[in-house]
């Protein structure tokens, strides 16, 4: 039987690094992007060999409306950049995504969905819909932990991922200490954090894309879409190999 150790060095030594970096565009943010923590349920999956499922939990922001739109969002985008960065492996991302929906309504839907999809990654996408609701932010902050808790027993990693940033809406909803909440439970349960607001926030500034635009609406979320994807399968990867540092091999 070959090793973990053995099948990841295989996997993971076509990898290249810094796939976000192929894209001008999405590199300008790459800096705000770091694994920090291990996937070791996701490293697992793939030693096995089969099929890896992901599963992208979220609200509307993880869809786009329209023709096409489905395939241009951040979670078709995830697919296809992971058979970029993992060629050797065989990952499915598959979506659970409904408008509207708080941390705690999803976190009810967990038990159904580790039965229904197996997933060995939950990349978990909250925060927005708590915030505009006013949700209590230590009540938001305790639903993360127990869903965190909820998904590791149920064999699935998690990736956090935190709310869009919006230069119109920044002084009318009180994001931050969702923002804070999300980020101390992924050191708290050591489960890694793409800070989408950070990220999204540093483009606007930077003049890489013009979040005031209401022009080419559609074309500027495709290819904010399509850079979150890079950034995030630059997350994945980064975690797996943090994964297979710190594993000890199976013989």
């Amino acid at each position: 039987m070959r090793t973990w150790t053995a099948v990841l060095v295989a996997v993971l030594a076509c990898v290249t690094s810094a796939f976000a970096a192929e894209s001008p565009d999405c590199a300008v943010a790459a800096a705000l992007v770091s694994a920090d923590y291990p996937l070791p349920r996701l490293m697992a999956a793939i030693a096995k060999g089969g099929e890896v499922p992901i599963l992208v939990m979220g609200a509307g922001s993880s869809s786009l409306s329209g023709p096409g739109g489905a395939d241009l969002a951040y979670p078709a985008r995830l697919q296809a950049a992971l058979a970029k960065r993992l060629p050797d492996v065989k990952t499915k991302v598959v979506t659970n995504v409904k408008s509207r929906r708080s941390a705690a309504e999803m976190e009810e839907a967990f038990a159904k969905v580790l039965i229904e999809e197996k997933p060995a990654l939950v990349i978990w996408q909250s925060g927005t819909v708590d915030a505009i609701t006013g949700v209590d932010p230590d009540e938001f902050r305790n639903t993360l932990e127990e869903g965190v808790e909820a998904l590791q027993a149920g064999g699935a990693d998690v990736v956090l991922m935190n709310m869009q940033y919006s230069p119109r809406t920044e002084s009318m909803i009180a994001i931050q200490a969702y923002a804070d909440s999300m980020r101390l439970v992924s050191q708290q349960r050591e489960v890694p954090l793409l800070d989408r607001f950070a990220i999204m926030k540093h483009w606007n500034e930077q003049g890489t894309f013009d979040l005031y635009a209401a022009t080419k609406k559609l074309e500027t979320a495709a290819r904010i879409h399509d850079c979150l994807a890079q950034l995030l399968s630059d997350l994945i990867v980064d975690g797996i190999k943090l994964a297979r540092e710190q594993a000890k091999p199976v013989q």
